[in-house]
């Protein structure tokens, strides 16, 4: 008599999981910053560009703009605000024509990977490397040149909203401003000339009540202006408000602003990426 045995039924192996929203864009976060850091050009220019100023600037003009506020306390805020803009405005404006030239684009838009973890990797990095540059450039400014930090909580909250939404909206608009650049090398051309000119009519270098009238009114219309105000009521004493081209720090205009410019690169962004080169069609 033989007994006959079943054969052993295959082992189920569970399904792989999937990563998490936070887990992958934590992934693709890490990639953005390890090739930031990779490229020693982009880290010398966005991390070493401000601090260099400040020093220059700070060993050219010594004297003072108002009682108890020094030449080198009012540069220092607008430096804090170019330096914001600089990681996100300008480093997306450059980088992204270049991704998107060399086919990078292209092959994540082909991959499973949601669309908005690419955006969420060059959000958070913009984030760490702005927060990085901002710690460095308050070190250096307290360090060397007697920088008053915030004394009260009300002002470290209007540092951080002030700080926020013009990341915010420097953010989309680099990335917003990057599809005009018809090549890699052409990005560069078209984002550092905006640059460099908003930081002169928008009280970076110069006394913003200084400047010509019409100069003032058209850095009125662009968010580095009131990044550089809302810093301004941070970091210098409560009485310079008066200085202002209100009379006041106006921070109710300051947010207002800022969010408006939130609301502008979005639907840029929106409307105007674009994944591929227009000779890929």
């Amino acid at each position: 008599m033989t007994t006959t045995t079943k054969p052993a039924a295959p082992a189920t192996t569970a399904p792989a999981r999937r990563p998490g929203a936070v887990a992958l864009s934590l992934r693709q976060s890490r990639l953005e910053i390890t090739q930031f850091l990779r490229s020693r050009e982009s880290v010398v220019f966005t991390m070493g560009f401000p601090v260099i100023m400040i020093l220059i600037f700070a060993a050219i003009f010594d004297d003072e703009i108002a009682p108890g506020v020094s030449y080198t306390q009012y540069f220092i805020t607008g430096m804090i605000a170019t330096g914001l803009m600089t990681v996100s405005f300008q480093n997306l404006g450059i980088w992204i024509p270049i991704e998107r030239d060399r086919g990078v684009l292209k092959r994540y838009r082909g991959t499973p990977m949601p669309k908005w973890v690419w955006f969420a990797g060059k959000v958070i990095m913009v984030v760490a490397i702005g927060i990085a540059e901002t710690v460095l450039l308050l070190a250096v400014s307290v360090a060397l040149f007697d920088l008053e930090l915030p004394g009260t909580a009300a002002k470290w909250l209007t540092f951080g909203w002030v700080s926020v939404l013009g990341v915010t909206a420097c953010t989309l608009c680099g990335i917003a401003i990057s599809s005009l650049a018809r090549t890699a090398r052409s990005g560069s051309a078209v984002v550092t000339p905006v640059a460099l000119v908003l930081q002169f009519i928008s009280g970076v270098f110069f006394v913003f009540t200084e400047l010509p009238t019409w100069m003032q009114q058209v850095a009125a219309l662009f968010p580095l202006k009131w990044m550089c105000q809302g810093l301004r009521s941070v970091f210098l004493p409560e009485a310079f408000g008066a200085r202002e081209p209100g009379g006041s720090f106006e921070l109710d205009r300051v947010a207002l602003v800022l969010v408006a410019w939130c609301v502008i690169g979005l639907v840029l962004c929106l409307t105007t990426f674009r994944w591929t080169t227009k000779r890929d069609g």
